[in-house]
């Protein structure tokens, strides 16, 4: 029980849609599109949306593969979130195809619940294109698309099945050097290596981890180097990933990281170029009380819910919704034992009948917080009282 309500799953209302969810969750494995190419899956979503009753506006918020979903009416608004881009070259290597049918499912019971029961209430679900490095709804916030919206949830699947654990928001940067070319035998002296910088702020990246907060990262790969040996590279280019918990952490890594390239290219002589790259996301404050009533629901729907070891380390869009409303990202297991998110091996899982089964659990556990969220004002203040103290 929190704060006076319970929070039982809503299995059998899950259960009225469950294979078509299974249908359309297997269908969209089969048929990965990427980020904002995501035309199959948006249009297969919107059309069973429309088929269960929903008033479906797509496009939406400036986005062709972006929809959004309404049932019911009332002055509280709770929001489903779907995802369903997937990984160029591991399909749902992130198994975003049981994010979007899990979103589906919940908004499906939260909304036939309400209605059965005669109360007020407004359900939403939101299809979300691009989370991978495009920052969907980070696009959408921008056009208003929470606009009206009280509390937001979504599930992920993992290697295990826990409530929200936060995750670091994330900026990235391509860094280039301009340098000079030349023979690296017979004039070395009149080059200019481009490489050397590039090596150097890879380098002087491998030192700053010491000194960083623990949960802080850097990572980046050098994508172009040289062309071959004997010519001395006048062109290098590098992609980078800065992540932090908190802004003012990185703001602070941002303007120390701008401080290497320019070292970098002033101990060469060479230029250097940085330019933020992809949409940077904020980091996720999980709101406890929605949290709290996840977990109630998850063990009454089955799911062997445990306590994260660790904050989150990885980034989403979903960060910058949490900071907006309150809001969780809870997880459910599809594996048996630890597998790597983006991986083959994590597709595979995707597609599996436990994955698919622990999605159903998930999802009744998700109708029921919302559904909860909807219609217990105690709870719904609870939820905003905590919101209000992590801003």
């Amino acid at each position: 029980m929190v704060n006076g309500q319970t929070f039982q799953p809503l299995t059998q209302e899950v259960g009225e849609v469950a294979d078509r969810c299974l249908d359309l969750a297997a269908r969209i494995w089969a048929r990965p599109e990427t980020g904002m190419t995501e035309h199959y899956a948006c249009a297969e979503q919107v059309s069973l949306l429309r088929e269960l009753g929903f008033a479906v506006e797509t496009p939406f918020a400036g986005q062709q593969t972006g929809y959004c979903a309404s049932y019911g009416s009332g002055d509280v608004t709770f929001v489903f979130m779907a995802e369903y881009d997937s990984l160029p070259g591991l399909g749902h290597g992130c198994g975003h195809n049981l994010i979007c049918t899990a979103a589906i499912a919940a908004g499906y019971a939260a909304a036939v619940k309400l209605k059965r029961e005669g109360r007020p209430g407004r359900v939403l679900v939101m299809g979300t294109p691009g989370e991978e490095s495009y920052g969907g709804k980070v696009l959408m916030m921008r056009e208003g698309c929470l606009k009206g919206v009280d509390a937001a949830m979504m599930v992920h699947p993992s290697w295990h099945s826990i409530p929200d654990a936060g995750c670091l928001g994330i900026r990235r940067f391509i860094v280039s050097f301009k340098g000079k070319a030349a023979h690296a035998g017979t004039a070395p002296e009149l080059g200019l290596n481009a490489l050397d910088a590039a090596v150097m702020l890879y380098n002087a990246v491998g030192v700053w981890r010491q000194q960083l907060p623990e949960s802080s990262r850097v990572h980046g790969v050098i994508k172009e180097g040289g062309v071959v040996p004997n010519v001395i590279p006048d062109h290098t280019c590098s992609h980078w990933f800065l992540r932090a918990e908190k802004e003012r952490t990185l703001d602070a890594m941002e303007k120390r990281f701008r401080d290497m390239v320019k070292g970098a290219a002033l101990m060469t002589g060479t230029r250097p170029l940085i330019r933020p790259w992809m949409t940077p996301y904020q980091g996720r404050t999980p709101n406890q009380v929605l949290n709290q009533a996840y977990w109630e629901a998850a063990l009454a729907a089955g799911l062997k819910m445990e306590l994260p070891a660790t904050p989150g380390r990885g980034s989403s869009d979903f960060g910058n919704v949490s900071q907006a409303i309150p809001a969780i990202h809870g997880y459910f297991a599809i594996s048996e034992g630890r597998i790597p998110g983006h991986s083959q091996v994590f597709a595979e899982a995707s597609a599996s009948e436990l994955g698919r089964a622990n999605m159903l659990k998930a999802a009744a556990a998700m109708a029921a917080v919302g559904y909860g969220y909807l219609v217990s004002q105690p709870f719904r203040d609870a939820v905003r009282t905590e919101f209000e103290n992590n801003k």
